[in-house]
């Protein structure tokens, strides 16, 4: 079969006295006949070039889905009278949730004991069944789910497109009545307030967050009232509620600043009162503590407790008193009572506060971290919680409960499956409730995970994970073929996590590695700042530095090496494909974003106003326009030798649009000498992939067999089968 070639249409874009000429932007166009025929033989150029591949895809798909217990449930978690679970099922796409009473003559905050089969609790109410809500449609996704706190009401909204916006129901848990509320078009969440009123958020064509609505459920949606619009095209919305129930916060931000509004929850239908007004720059992110008055009363005092970047950038936690009026008597922000000073080697992301005690999560050494205070005798001193692995993720399952005297914790690492435990904060002790389970036998001694360095070109060291098979010896003369993926934007840390598909990868031996380069939050906020805006190009040398580290450790081999990264992760793969593709067997990019300076210089497009903090502003400035310039992968592909590519992308992606990898690929093989370019497009899909776990983890066993095929990994052949390499 021939290779599709895209017909040209050049049109000429021009910006600061700078003209490009793009040969492929008409194929932004999707309801033109022309567009959706080059994806689709796209589609087909690239089943046919990986038929080779079927096999080794099939056993790829058998394995992770035999190590998956696919009938299964989670650890029970309590809200007012009940607990709430979801259970999967053998055969069955989509998660079940359900619902059990609280036992009063048990402890009332032990969660009930999981059957061994995972097949759910005695006496259990089923509350919603996502494979019922997904029949009939190609894709479905759930935005959010949501139970008063009397366990009466239900909201929850659906995705049957992959466009991310979704519609939003109420069902009478008591009756099982759908009622009769439909509103379309929200996007993810929604709050309760009390019984009967219902918070959620909608996008605008830039689908950018920018409505707060308030719903009084068993009303038509045509009545819902606009409580909040935000109208600087920078700064998107959210709606929470403090876990005491006490107070709505209603947070308007953007990349680097934000503000927060106040509403008592008794007061649904009132104002919501500004707290501290934005800043430029100033982030700040509220969360509410009640301690015991300090007098023999027996009263209470309320205090906002407030995570800023108002003294440093790793943040700081400050307090004050909540005044009798809410917009009243609150001191500046720099002159909070300090309860957490700014710290150049600890980046503060936030508290979790409960009605005697306050959790504190924050970064150092690059590693995600807890630590727990006692309230019951005002702000106590914050203990950190210990785990015994180096390379470890630990978090707060988000018990809904604000008297609790548990915590959920969840903990796992690269060769630990995630662990669900329970802390009692009075005695420091954990219990585990619940261990993934991997089918098939599992032992983690057989494999390692461990940390190395590689140093950049301005001299920083940059941290990689590394993980393989303790039997995979790697050194001098004993490299392997490796798999290096990257993100490095919008201060996502890349933390350690467990995966039963990432064994099949291992188990053939694969080395594993995770680059954790600057633009990311692994290191802290400056390790965010200098790899964003017009620092941005660390973030791709940082990923060459950690190729050629790899290298020069004998871990693996320049023809031995994967890349691997989506979305802004995508962009730094189609960067490094400019600049070292003598550094990479292949390369694979997810939803890749390719296209940053064309997407950016188009305000209508979603997210792109917003983006402008991240990335810069090149529609008015055009030193930022020339920088972009530099590194956008698009636009600066060269007619020489590149690795072979394969780019994965969803025709109804609407974060980063199809168009991008589309004319990617199209312009690599259209430009360049050497490499094979695939293009496979999900039709019915979102920036997420596919939906339905089957068909994830098919489309995962397609990615790892080209991936594993095109490291050396095993000897696959055009016309033959799947074997290990000898």
């Amino acid at each position: 079969m021939q290779q599709p070639k895209a017909a040209k249409h050049p049109v000429t874009r021009s910006f600061h006295g700078r003209d490009f000429v793009d040969d492929y932007e008409w194929m932004r166009d999707k309801d033109n006949p022309e567009t959706i025929a080059y994806l689709e033989a796209e589609n087909a150029y690239t089943q046919e070039q990986t038929a080779h591949l079927t096999e080794l895809t099939d056993a790829i798909y058998g394995e992770i889905k035999s190590r998956v217990k696919e009938t299964d449930m989670s650890v029970p978690q309590r809200q007012g009278d009940w607990w709430y679970y979801g259970r999967t099922e053998e055969g069955k796409d989509y998660g079940i949730s359900c619902r059990v009473r609280v036992d009063d003559s048990t402890d009332p905050w032990t969660a009930p004991t999981l059957p061994a089969d995972g097949s759910g609790l005695p006496g259990e109410q089923t509350i919603l069944d996502g494979n019922a809500l997904a029949e009939g449609h190609d894709f479905f996704s759930m935005g959010a789910s949501s139970v008063t706190t009397s366990g009466r009401y239900l909201a929850y909204s659906v995705d049957t497109a992959g466009d991310e916006r979704f519609d939003l129901r109420i069902k009478d848990l008591e009756t099982g009545e759908l009622l009769g509320d439909v509103i379309p078009g929200v996007f993810y969440g929604a709050t309760w307030a009390g019984e009967d009123y219902l918070f959620y958020t909608r996008v605008d064509d830039a689908w950018r967050p920018h409505q707060i609505w308030r719903h009084r459920r068993g009303t038509d949606a045509a009545d819902d009232v606009l409580v909040y619009q935000e109208d600087d095209e920078k700064f998107g919305v959210a709606i929470t509620a403090d876990r005491s129930e006490r107070y709505l916060f209603l947070i308007a931000s953007s990349t680097l600043t934000s503000e927060n509004r106040v509403l008592p929850m008794s007061e649904p239908e009132g104002e919501f009162e500004l707290l501290w007004p934005r800043e430029s720059g100033v982030e700040y992110f509220v969360d509410l503590a009640v301690l015991a008055d300090t007098g023999d009363t027996g009263s209470e005092r309320e205090h906002w407790v407030i995570t800023h970047n108002a003294h440093g950038p790793n943040f700081a936690v400050g307090t004050c008193p909540v005044p009798e009026q809410v917009d009243a008597g609150l001191p500046p922000i720099r002159e909070l009572d300090e309860l957490i000073a700014h710290d150049d080697e600890r980046r503060i992301e936030g508290t979790d506060i409960y009605r005697d005690f306050m959790f504190l999560a924050y970064r150092r050494g690059g590693i995600g971290r807890l630590a727990v205070a006692d309230l019951t005798g005002g702000f106590g001193e914050f203990k950190e919680l210990e785990f015994s692995e180096e390379l470890y993720t630990a978090g707060l399952g988000g018990h809904p409960e604000w008297d609790t005297p548990v915590v959920r914790v969840t903990y796992g690492s690269y060769t630990q499956p995630p662990q669900v435990l329970d802390y009692r904060v009075a005695t420091g002790e954990f219990t585990l409730l619940k261990e993934q389970e991997v089918e098939g036998g599992y032992d983690p001694s057989d494999y390692i995970a461990e940390r190395m360095w590689a140093t950049a070109s301005d001299g920083t060291k940059v941290p990689m994970s590394v993980v393989r098979r303790r039997d995979v010896e790697v050194g001098v003369d004993k490299h392997k073929p490796c798999l290096l993926y990257g993100y490095g934007s919008y201060e996502a840390s890349m933390d350690p996590g467990f995966s039963v598909a990432r064994l099949s990868l291992l188990d053939r031996g694969m080395v594993w590695v995770c680059a954790h380069v600057r633009g990311g939050g692994e290191m802290g906020r400056l390790w965010y700042d200098h790899g964003k805006g017009l620092e941005k190009m660390n973030t791709f040398t940082d990923f060459i530095a950690c190729a050629d580290a790899l290298v020069d450790a004998d871990v693996t081999s320049y023809d031995q090496l994967v890349a691997e990264g989506g979305s802004a992760g995508g962009m730094l793969m189609g960067a490094v494909a400019n600049l070292a593709p003598e550094k990479f067997a292949g390369i694979q990019a997810i939803v890749p974003f390719v296209d940053p300076l064309t997407s950016i210089l188009m305000p209508e497009l979603p997210l792109t106003v917003g983006e402008w903090e991240e990335w810069g502003d090149p529609y008015h400035d055009p030193e930022v326009y020339d920088y972009m310039a530099q590194y956008a992968p698009y636009e600066n592909i060269e007619a020489k030798d590149y690795p072979d590519i394969l780019a994965v992308t969803s025709l109804n992606d609407t974060r980063v649009l199809f168009v991008e990898p589309a004319k990617w690929i199209a312009k690599l093989r259209d430009t360049a000498t050497g490499g094979q370019f695939l293009l496979k497009t999900e039709m019915a899909a979102g920036h997420g992939g596919v939906s339905g776990r089957y068909a994830q983890w098919k489309q995962t066993a397609f990615e790892y067999a080209w991936t594993l095929a095109t490291a050396g990994a095993v000897a696959v052949e055009p016309g033959t089968s799947a074997g290990a390499v000898e």
